[in-house]
This record gives C-alpha cells, sequence and structure tokens, in this order.
C-alpha cells in the first residue's frame, strides 16, 4: 500500500540514515567487515549505497536506469570514497526536493505510490537497512533494536514496502505447497499485515487474519529488522523465520 509517513518523514529519513552510514563506516574503517552482510568489508557497502543513489537519481531526472557495474566501478576508482558517497547522498536528496508531485518516471513496485514518493520512500529504507548494516560494522556485531536511530512510525512503513511491494512479486520466491496465512504484527504501531502464501505465490493484505497459521508479533523497529534479516528479536515458536531469511533476499 502507499506510504504510511509524510514526505517530509521520506526525506528525514534518508538525510538521518546517511549520516549514520558515513559516520559509522567511518569509526568501522573501510577495511573492516561487516556481519550483517558476511561477504561485504566496510567499503563494499559505502561502494554499493553510492551506486544505489546514483542509480535512482538518474531515473528521478529522466535518465533511465543506469549501469549499476559502471557506477560501482567509478566508487571503487574515487580517490576519497566517503567524499564520493556524500556528492551521491547529496543529489540525490536535491533532485528529490525538486521533483514535481507529478513526476512521470518508471518505478518498480506495485505499492500505489506515487513515482516520486516511491522512489522517495525506497530510498529512505534502502539507506536505513544499510546504515544499519555500518553500525554492525563498527559494534562487530547486529545491533539490537534499541541501539539504532530508528522510529516505530518509519520502521511501520519499511514493513510495509517490503510485505506489500517485495514479497508478492514472482521474483521473491516465497510460495508454500499448501495454502498458508502468515500474519505479522507490529505491536507498537496497531499495523498487521497477512501474507497469504499458496503454491503460485504470495498476496499481501493489509490486516490482521483471523485464519492464520503462524502469527509473528513484536515492537515495529524489531519487526523491521527481522524481516530485513538484521535481527533475530522477533519470538517465532513455528520457526517461519528461518524459510523467510532463506527465501526473501531484495538485492535492490
Amino acid at each position: 500500500m502507499a506510504t504510511l509517513i509524510d514526505w517530509e518523514e521520506l526525506g528525514d529519513g534518508i538525510g538521518r540514515a546517511g549520516t549514520v552510514l558515513r559516520a559509522n563506516a567511518t569509526s568501522a574503517g573501510l577495511d573492516a567487515p561487516v556481519p550483517t552482510c558476511p561477504d561485504w568489508t566496510v567499503r563494499d557497502l559505502v561502494v554499493h549505497q553510492g551506486m544505489v543513489h546514483r542509480w535512482a537519481t538518474d531515473v528521478l531526472l529522466g535518465r533511465g536506469m543506469s549501469d549499476g557495474s559502471a557506477l560501482t566501478e567509478a566508487g571503487r576508482r574515487a580517490t576519497d570514497l566517503l567524499d564520493w558517497f556524500d556528492d551521491g547522498w547529496a543529489e540525490l536528496l536535491s533532485t528529490l526536493g525538486g521533483a514535481p508531485e507529478e513526476l512521470d518516471v518508471p518505478f518498480f513496485l506495485r505499492t500505489g505510490d506515487s513515482p516520486r514518493v516511491g522512489w522517495a520512500r525506497r530510498q529512505c529504507h534502502e539507506t536505513s537497512i544499510h546504515a544499519v548494516d555500518a553500525l554492525a560494522a563498527r559494534l562487530g556485531r547486529t545491533p539490537t533494536a534499541a541501539e539504532t536511530w530508528l522510529t516505530p512510525r518509519l520502521a511501520a512503513d519499511g514493513i510495509d514496502e517490503l510485505l506489500t511491494g517485495f514479497v508478492p512479486r514472482r521474483r521473491t520466491g516465497l510460495t508454500n505447497p499448501e495454502p498458508l496465512t502468515v500474519e505479522f504484527t507490529a505491536s507498537d504501531s496497531d499495523r498487521s499485515w497477512s501474507l497469504e502464501l499458496g503454491p503460485e505465490g504470495t498476496r499481501t493484505r493489509t490486516e490482521p487474519s483471523p485464519a492464520a497459521g503462524v502469527r509473528l508479533s513484536a515492537p515495529a523497529v524489531e519487526l523491521y529488522l527481522a524481516l530485513w534479516n538484521r535481527g533475530d528479536a522477533v519470538e517465532d515458536p513455528q520457526q517461519f523465520l528461518p524459510r523467510w531469511r532463506e527465501v526473501v533476499r531484495v538485492e535492490f
């Protein structure tokens, strides 16, 4: 469904997450491992996020979807990687700030958001989750919800984007041989979502389900981190989340 937070909150979310990412990348050092992305160093993380910011900016400016590999290589060649990150992050925020409400560019998630809002929302959560990765690199472990700066409102919106935008896409691959309904509740945000799994894919409803065979409930930030595979503080007596982590992997 369309974003649960307003335009200013999306911009503030990108700004705050970028600040957290940069600060923790600086403290950890570019060669530090990233516990939440085991194959990455902080350098890989910063290059990736800087690439995504530039890729999204190109779409917003009507340049189409640019070559991510070329942008990645530009980051790897940057004389000062963190300055390169800053430049892309600042241009993204400036471009979003100047984008008209009726902006007509492609957007790949069917959430009901306009392209302008959809791209702001996507970059807000993309940057927030990777800022959690940078924090993990500094700490040397996965952070708890209390150690992050994330708010329940932003977290509930990120859960909604994931469950209504990404999970129903066929490429996500979340299926079940028999019909199964999984209910997620952000216990401090008065929000629930129900995933209806079947052999052909998944459908999401933005409401609780009395027929749910699996129920997971936690404060919004804990649930957000768990569903983005950045935490395991959610009680899961039916052991659904290990399967989720194996199947649901968002690459952009």
